[in-house]
């Protein structure tokens, strides 16, 4: 009988790894995620109009809350990651949170369908009507509405912090067959991600357009709860980890007590630092080895010695950490400048999806005699990436395997500079296909002083399609890649906090595009003619959109320098290489057996 040492089951009891964990696990894990995107996502892409067209918000409040509600869903990641790696187990914080997002859906379809609780519907013919009756949302209308938008933010940022750490703890490390698996999960949980924008934007997005915002957001209740289910039929399956206690309390502790003693020498010898006990591994605290680099935090496991014994002062672990308490915190260090470099490399993606509707509604939106809204565009990177998921890790991967001996093909930052490239790459095509769109309006008279709502420019909304296949490679390598960085390189005690970090750079590079646009305007202004910004105005074919594009294309270049930089000197805790011949010998055995097919 197998074992997986410091695991438990649901009920507490030690694991076995021929019935907890697996991919089978994994499989109930996925449900969640793609069933949870399904609302989500599609949810996300359409709040905008409901904001605007039931609760009668203008174009500035209605862009606000709806960027400030996908902010505050990556922010609430934090504390709920915080209460899964400190005091409960993932699998009580999902359970305990993820009601509190379907609670958030029921209270929007409820609001959106009893009249009282939103404001009448403007009608534009009207002219006549007093200006009441096109009031926005306010007062207890309002509060129930921002009160279901951030229930939905607690509860599925709990499931997002949560669910790719309990995902890892299925597969163990040291077990090559299961090292394979583990690589492949981040994919696969990618992959439901991407099934689960595309279910939502085909899906979701009609239902709501079509039998109205109640029903939507009563169906993506159901879509959450039925997701739910499913996962909590795993619970039995389910390897978990034993909380360890305040992480940045154990960061904050190594911090202070560096600082306390940042006039003492360290030792010549490295083994007189105070290393950590076998109270410390029973406690769930992972044993970390010494590194080289950041020495100063060293420090804080100098021991004192007074009169021949070992003082520790009075403030116990206030004033002596151990060795692996010190390495715990070099990890969250040396992440950082990763962490920042990452999310200037995302920015791209926030500019492109920004703008893309906006591009879209000017060109010519036919396919045959069908029209397509600009809107469904989005569907299209989501394709892209299924398909790219599916190609990598079913052909090139194995193939990067032989050739490099690395579990994943190639190291996670290899793999997120892989995608640093293709947002390069897409910005610059971006930048090509809008100077294309403004030589077309500019080649018929007239239509360089258009908007979209009275003319389309005769060039077809598929040209966008270029920059969305590099949009897809970006969220294969990077998406998986960072979530996967984050994830493994965190210690055991914080594998949560790890998952929330990633999705707060999410939020961190959409807050760079929205800084970066607001700066660009105040400076072109002041240096236009004719008085506005690069990217004023209502009237996208006299904007300098390319100009932008190729201003972001030029940050990602520098930033991506500095990335490799930090990537090159970045030291992992963990040997990612596996043996050639131990992985030869398992993907022998997967090839010759049904097994192989269930990884998927």
């Amino acid at each position: 009988m197998g074992s997986s040492s410091g695991l438990v089951d649901w009920r507490g009891r030690p694991v076995d790894t021929k019935k907890h964990g697996g991919v089978r696990a994994s499989i109930f894990i996925h449900m969640l995620v793609w069933l949870s995107n399904v609302a989500n996502i599609g949810n996300a892409t359409n709040i905008v109009s409901y904001l605007s067209g039931r609760m009668n918000m203008d174009v500035a409040a209605a862009s606000t809350t709806s960027t400030s509600f996908l902010a505050m869903m990556q922010v609430f990641t934090i504390p709920a990651a915080f209460l899964a790696d400190s005091y409960l187990k993932c699998v009580y914080t999902v359970l305990f949170f993820a009601p509190i997002e379907i609670l958030g859906y029921i209270l929007l379809a409820v609001q959106a369908h009893v009249p009282s609780l939103h404001p009448a519907q403007c009608i534009a013919a009207a002219g006549n009507q007093p200006p009441e009756s096109c009031s926005p949302v306010h007062g207890s209308n309002l509060s129930l509405l921002m009160l279901g938008l951030y229930l939905i933010c607690i509860g599925e940022g709990a499931v997002r912090a949560c669910l790719p750490a309990l995902g890892g703890d299925q597969f163990d490390e040291a077990d090559p067959g299961e090292q394979r698996q583990a690589a492949s999960f981040f994919n696969w949980y990618t992959f439901a991600v991407s099934l689960g924008a595309f279910f939502g934007l085909v899906f979701i997005v009609w239902v709501q357009d079509s039998r109205g915002w109640d029903v939507g957001f009563g169906v993506c209740a159901a879509v959450v709860l039925l997701g739910l289910v499913v996962w909590a039929a795993g619970l039995p399956t389910y390897r978990n980890k034993v909380p360890a206690g305040s992480p940045i309390t154990r960061i904050l502790q190594v911090l202070v007590v560096a600082f306390n003693k940042r006039n003492l020498q360290l030792p010549e010898n490295p083994d007189e630092l105070y290393q950590a006990t076998d109270d410390d591994s029973t406690k769930g605290h992972e044993i970390l080895k010494r590194t080289r680099g950041l020495k100063w935090l060293d420090k804080a496991a100098i021991v004192h010695h007074h009169h021949g014994s070992i003082s520790n002062g009075r403030g116990g672990a206030w004033s002596l950490c151990s060795v692996s308490q010190v390495e715990e915190t070099k990890i969250v260090l040396r992440m950082v400048p990763i962490f920042l470099t990452a999310s200037l490399g995302y920015m791209p993606v926030s500019v492109i999806l920004t703008f893309t509707v906006q591009q879209g509604n000017t060109m010519d939106t036919r396919l045959g005699r069908i029209r397509v809204s600009p809107a469904t565009l989005f569907v299209i990177p989501t394709i892209f990436q299924m398909a790219i998921l599916v190609v990598y890790d079913r052909v090139i991967v194995p193939a990067l395997r032989r050739a490099t001996g690395h579990v994943g093909g190639i190291t996670h930052l290899q793999r997120i500079g892989v995608g640093f490239v293709s947002a390069m790459a897409a910005s610059a095509v971006a930048a090509i296909v809008e100077v294309k769109r403004k030589h077309v309006a500019a080649e018929h008279s007239g239509l360089m002083n258009t908007t979209a709502a009275t003319t389309m420019i005769p060039m077809s909304v598929f040209w966008l399609t270029p920059q969305f296949f590099f949009l897809g490679v970006v969220d294969v390598t990077s998406f998986v890649g960072l979530l996967e960085f984050f994830s493994s390189e965190a210690s055991d005690g914080m594998k949560s906090i790890g998952s929330s970090i990633f999705y707060c750079m999410l939020g961190m590079a959409a807050w760079f595009v929205t800084m970066l646009i607001e700066l660009v305007n105040r400076v072109t202004r002041r240096h236009d003619d004719g008085g506005g910004g690069w990217l004023d105005g209502a009237n996208l074919n006299r904007s300098k959109l390319d100009r932008f594009y190729w201003l972001v294309c030029a940050i990602e270049l520098v930033a991506f320098m500095a990335y490799l930089l930090f990537a090159w000197r970045y030291v992992y805790r963990n040997d990612q290489r596996v043996v050639a011949a131990a992985v030869h010998q398992e993907d022998k055995k997967k090839a010759t057996s049904a097994g192989d097919l269930g990884e998927i």
